[in-house]
């Protein structure tokens, strides 16, 4: 099965059905690889320090997966999509050297340096295809994707990596700016779009706690900071949304994504449907603001950062006295993010209609032969 089989492949033409599809394409790198970011999410909830059963042995798979794994599982796949096994061996390659060039999870390092890799290959395979001769083909082969793949290694150090940390400080920068200016609702402007490119853990971890720890130690002994990017309201009203009004081949993923995502804390897990349907970015946007508006009236905040994001983590660190701010905004989040995604999914009925519009395209293609055949043919 190819990596495009995991997501449905939008149609059309013009601008809207340009960004579905890179959407579709971004997706198609992650979905065939939920499955490892299910074991991370796991290991991660169970065994970090502040986890369901802690273990510092066990939680040291945490940091090697979330930094080397996934990403190359990301860039080979990437890689595969554009130029099949080899585009997956060389789209691992490039993506190591964007891993070691970054000290943030590389994951949309790799969803450039993968298939832009895998590419290249390709057309340098096009460029050499029936001019070798007879024998020099696996020499061929094999040095080209060597050093090609190297060179991308390389790049990946130099440029990608740096480039993509350059990123997210100014994501971070931008966080800064807005909780500066105190117009912190507005700050889910620009998380919800960088948490859906992977940068969530590094505005969460880089930006956010430092700046949350410092406030938790004052007085109140608490702090909203630490539920900006943390809120699994958003990804759960999106995530319902899906099941109810989503792609049909997608909806029985749904329900094992909600509890990994709401349950576990692993955030990563709802981006890729985001990804498909860029314009539910708007749903997470609205959720997130609606969510930090009702922490910001009802004075709620939390004593440590609830890593991972799950709502077990958002009780536990709730200080006495704050639980109905807390959960109201969660609730609140989920509420908004749901309703917004399910007008822009047109409660089903686009689904609906494109379904339609492919049992009608599948009638014509198959009453073309019929049609076409010779007259007086005889079976």
């Amino acid at each position: 099965m190819s990596s495009m089989a995991y997501t449905p492949v939008p149609t059309g033409t013009g601008l809207k059905a340009k960004v579905q599809k890179f959407g579709s394409f971004l997706a198609s790198m992650v979905m065939p690889n939920i499955g490892a970011f299910i074991a991370w999410g796991l290991i991660t909830a169970l065994f970090i320090p502040t986890g369901w059963t802690p273990n510092s042995s066990l939680g040291e798979l945490v940091s090697p997966m979330i930094t080397y794994l996934l990403p190359i599982l990301i860039g080979y796949t990437g890689g595969r999509i554009v130029h099949g096994q080899r585009g997956a061996v060389i789209g691992a390659i490039a993506t190591t050297g964007v891993v070691v060039g970054s000290s943030v999870p590389m994951f949309l390092g790799a969803m450039i340096a993968g298939p832009a890799s895998a590419w290249v290959l390709k057309q340098f395979d096009k460029l050499t295809a029936d001019r070798l001769r007879a024998g020099f083909e696996m020499l061929v082969d094999n040095f080209s994707l060597g050093i090609i793949g190297g060179a991308f290694a390389v790049l990946g150090k130099l440029a990608i990596g740096p480039a993509v940390n350059h990123v997210t400080d100014w994501a971070g920068h931008g966080v800064n700016w807005v909780l500066n200016h105190h117009l912190l609702p507005f700050v889910s402007i620009l998380i919800e779009p960088a948490k859906v490119l992977f940068l969530n853990n590094a505005i969460n971890h880089g930006v956010l706690d430092p700046l949350a720890v410092a406030q938790a130690a004052g007085p109140h002994h608490r702090s909203i900071l630490f539920m900006l990017e943390s809120n699994p309201g958003p990804g759960l009203g999106i995530l319902c949304a899906y099941l109810l009004f989503g792609p049909r081949a997608l909806r029985p993923t749904v329900p094992g994504a909600i509890v990994i995502q709401f349950l576990g804390g692993i955030h990563e897990i709802y981006f890729p449907y985001i990804l498909m349907k860029p314009r539910l970015i708007l749903a997470a946007i609205a959720g997130g603001f609606a969510g930090i508006s009702v922490f910001s009236v009802t004075g709620a905040g939390l004593v440590a950062s609830p890593s991972p994001g799950s709502i077990f983590a958002y009780l536990t660190e709730t200080p006495r006295g704050s639980y109905f701010g807390v959960l109201a905004g969660v609730v609140v989040a989920a509420a908004v993010s749901f309703v917004v995604a399910s007008l822009l999914l047109g409660f089903g009925r686009g689904e609906k209609a494109e379904e339609a519009e492919e049992t009608q395209d599948a009638d014509e293609a198959a009453a073309v032969p019929a049609q076409s055949s010779p007259e007086g043919a005889t079976a």
